[in-house]
């Protein structure tokens, strides 16, 4: 599941024109990575919420820009498996 959650981040990034260059598990998504703006990380978290059906209140929107791709895909993928459980 994390790789298709993944794929989807690299392409929302993509069409959000953020350069995805040379991107891994371990970018984060702040000014020390991918250098994407709060403005970017809601916009991304609603995509993702849309897309997976999971959802983010604002405090974790915010820790968003501290957190690695991967350590992201990990927390979507933990809330889909409670979700897809029932």
């Amino acid at each position: 599941m994390t790789d298709e959650i993944r794929e989807f981040l690299f392409a929302a990034l993509t069409e959000m024109k953020y350069d995805i260059e040379g991107a891994d598990d371990d970018t984060v998504f702040g000014p020390a990575g991918l250098d994407v703006d709060s403005l970017g990380l809601a916009e991304l978290a609603v995509r993702v919420e849309d897309q997976f059906g999971v959802a983010f209140d604002d405090d974790e929107a915010e820790a968003l820009a501290m957190m690695t791709v991967g350590e992201f895909c990990h927390a979507v993928s933990r809330r889909i498996q409670p979700a897809s459980a029932h």
